[in-house]
């Protein structure tokens, strides 16, 4: 498939000692390299920073450092502030998502068809490694309240993996600082009446022993996340 426009990847971090340099070679050695990879270190904690200065700042356009944590939809606003490429692509930290499946994002935003790609976690004939099943029943709660409230179809509001044309979101601005960015985020593209496709993408979730940091919490942020951003 042939490429005419940039690619950006953004990578939020927030204490991945153990997986960010894995991630950015895996970005890296891609077979959509992208143009630009930007990360933005989030007030890690564990040592995280320390393998950004050391050993990844040289193999990536730009690191960005938060002195106090602000949360994923933080630090995310700051990653797409730093872009200069024509299509972003939100690429977690902790190896859940394979960089392999940029092709089945970009596709439909390379033929003109989509201003946003959601990588959905529950289509698709791709490897998904099973784990937690009121985990997976919460996700998809809130992407049937999400989808009631904005007339979308998606299997997979909360997913990590999502790509869209940054023109697609000039002139919006993101509130949520933790992980209410999702539904947020998807409020305000189909109220901009973006162009909005999915793809299925393959899933190493991980447990929370091996660092999974979304509970229970967040599900209740995200209710309210969606009823904020769709009705005042």
């Amino acid at each position: 498939m042939k490429r005419d426009a940039t690619l950006a990847v953004v990578i939020p971090v927030y204490n991945e000692k153990s997986t960010i340099a894995a991630v950015v070679a895996a970005v890296k050695g891609c077979h959509f390299p992208p143009d630009e990879i930007i990360i933005v270190d989030d007030g890690s904690t564990d040592g995280t920073r320390e393998v950004l200065k050391k050993e990844l700042e040289s193999q990536v356009t730009k690191v960005i450092y938060h002195e106090k944590n602000r949360g994923k939809g933080g630090a995310l606003q700051t990653g797409f502030a730093a872009v200069t490429s024509d299509i972003i692509i939100i690429q977690d930290a902790d190896l859940e998502y394979d960089p392999e499946d940029y092709h089945r994002l970009l596709r439909p935003l390379l033929l003109k068809k989509a201003d946003v790609v959601y990588g959905s976690r529950f289509i698709g004939a791709n490897a998904h490694r099973v784990v937690y099943f009121w985990h997976s029943m919460g996700n998809r709660a809130l992407t049937l309240l999400s989808n009631m409230c904005t007339d979308l179809n998606l299997t997979d509001m909360e997913t990590g993996y999502k790509a869209f044309r940054r023109s697609a979101i000039e002139g919006i601005v993101f509130k949520e600082r933790g992980f209410g960015f999702e539904p947020e985020f998807t409020a305000k593209v189909a109220r901009a009446k973006c162009r909005i496709y999915e793809v299925g993408v393959s899933y190493s979730g991980r447990t929370y022993a091996e660092g999974k940091k979304i509970g229970w919490r967040d599900g209740v942020w995200a209710i309210w996340a969606i009823i904020r951003y769709n009705f005042f």
